[in-house]
């Protein structure tokens, strides 16, 4: 193996039990809670290799999938011991392919204490993917909510899930922008104290909110970002023409929203293209060359040989959320595009819905008493 080739593994695990059948078709057949049960006490496997990327540099790097099969809900429900456990032997694995860096996926980021305990354990170094993430997220809804003539600094913006790692600092950039930010989570007492930290950055007013429906109802910018793993936005939340990113995994936004409201802009938040002809070896849901915003984030860092423990715990910085944007952009990572569950948007849909957002807009104020 080449020397100054960047070495990487990541973590991937299923977000809801179907994701099982992408490997093992018979699991369709079995009650959904049998299959977690079992699948729960399979140890971290080797799932596949990752050649062909290769930077706008001309440098290059390499990298292996290492699967755990634990859906959110197992990991969730189950102890942190047995979690830990589980995420540090996954760890070994990847030391075990030569790699140098470890990147946690999905669910596995966020569960203990994002990272912590598995970078203490390792012998290489460990992200979250989080930094990068986040400034993909706000780039995205901000780059659509311009598509859809929304101009921010008159705008209301709602980041569902504000109090987390992701959700601090999306506040943070947005409370910049945006003429009215409302922070949505479940503890008003740490909304609170984020909004007290943000008032002095702020371009506008900042508010609190519990209530997730009734904060994206007087939104035109939604960011999600909760880990929470229920759908928290149905279709009759939403305003006409609001633009939604939803960042979280499993997703915050209900499918129905897609399909009922033809009037909403709903994007995947943090897809990126990656450079090169990278062969991934394994069907996880996006198309060629697309991967999420926490395992590019994961790639850069290899690329760049920066084998340190980048994004860990709770608190992201400001700096690092720039500093990895940076880095992106120097290595030719880019956001997709539009996404909806997976399948691109044109330009075309997207003025498809622009035009049903004027009509419903239109109707509400000619039938207003």
């Amino acid at each position: 193996m080449s020397a100054d080739i960047g070495r990487f593994a990541f973590l991937v695990h299923p977000l809801r039990v179907d994701d099982f059948a992408r490997r093992y078709a018979f699991t369709r057949r079995l009650p959904s809670r049998f299959v977690e049960q079992v699948f729960k006490w399979i140890p971290p496997r080797l799932i596949s290799h990752i050649t062909g990327i290769r930077s706008a540099t001309g440098v290059q790097a390499e990298g292996w999938f290492i699967g755990l099969p634990l859906t959110p809900k197992t990991l969730l429900e189950s102890p942190l011991p047995f979690v830990y456990s589980r995420l540090i032997q996954a760890g070994r694995l990847a030391e075990d392919q030569g790699a140098r860096l470890f990147g946690l996926g999905a669910f596995t980021k966020i569960v203990g204490d994002r990272g912590l305990t598995v970078a203490r354990n390792l012998n290489i170094a460990v992200t979250t993917g989080n930094s990068y993430t986040a400034a993909t997220a706000v780039e995205g809804a901000l780059l659509a909510a311009d598509r859809m003539e929304v101009v921010p600094a008159g705008a209301t913006a709602a980041v569902i899930g504000a109090t987390g790692s992701i959700g601090a600092v999306c506040s943070e950039i947005l409370a910049r922008s945006v003429g009215r930010l409302i922070l949505v989570a479940r503890a008003r007492e740490a909304l609170e104290a984020l909004a007290a930290r943000l008032r002095p950055l702020r371009r506008g007013q900042i508010e609190v909110q519990t209530d997730v429906r009734r904060a994206v109802r007087e939104a035109e910018i939604v960011l999600t970002v909760s880990s929470a793993t229920d759908v928290l936005i149905e279709p009759e939340d939403l305003r006409p023409g609001a633009v939604v990113c939803d960042v979280a995994r499993p997703r915050n936004v209900s499918r129905l929203v897609y399909e009922r409201r033809n009037d909403i802009l709903v994007i995947d938040g943090g897809v990126i293209e990656v450079p090169g002809e990278p062969e991934f070896g394994l069907d996880f849901g996006f198309p060629p060359r697309m991967v999420e915003a926490c395992m590019a984030e994961t790639i850069i860092l290899a690329l760049e040989h920066r084998y340190e423990n980048f994004t860990l715990g709770r608190d992201i910085s400001l700096a690092k959320v720039e500093e990895i944007a940076s880095l992106a952009r120097k290595h030719g990572f880019k956001l997709s595009g539009f996404r909806r569950f997976e399948r691109a948007i044109d330009d075309r849909e997207v003025e498809r819905i622009k035009r049903a957002a004027r009509q419903k807009a239109a109707v509400a104020v000619r039938d207003k008493p």
